[in-house]
């Protein structure tokens, strides 16, 4: 593997890792609020996401597999979920550069 991919390789390993500190944060994550929590925040929730809102309910909601709320648990779905990220997004990226460099 050449040292630019290698380097970039675990870069991304790093972060993954990294990606649990998230659990030692104190409060909320920005922008991650639902209808609810926004309107709590702002007085309102504006039509277009009050609308468009429950079109999408995330696999792992919340970071987190269903039934497992020990912080072990939190930690591994945290890490699994950056996997997924990681693989998704390489791939489509890695797709995408091969179409582009094929035209």
């Amino acid at each position: 593997m050449e040292k630019v991919y290698r380097n970039f390789v675990v870069g991304l390993l790093v972060l993954t890792v990294l990606a649990p500190l998230g659990l030692l944060a104190v409060g909320e994550t920005f922008g991650e609020w639902g209808p609810d929590q926004l309107k709590e925040k702002i007085g309102f929730v504006p039509q277009g996401l009050e609308k468009l809102s429950g079109i999408w309910n995330a696999p792992l909601s919340d970071y987190c597999i269903q039934g497992e709320e020990s912080q072990t648990g939190k930690v591994g779905a945290y890490i699994l979920t950056a996997v997924i990220g990681v693989v998704v997004c390489a791939g489509v990226l890695f797709f995408v550069g091969k179409k582009v460099a094929k035209d």
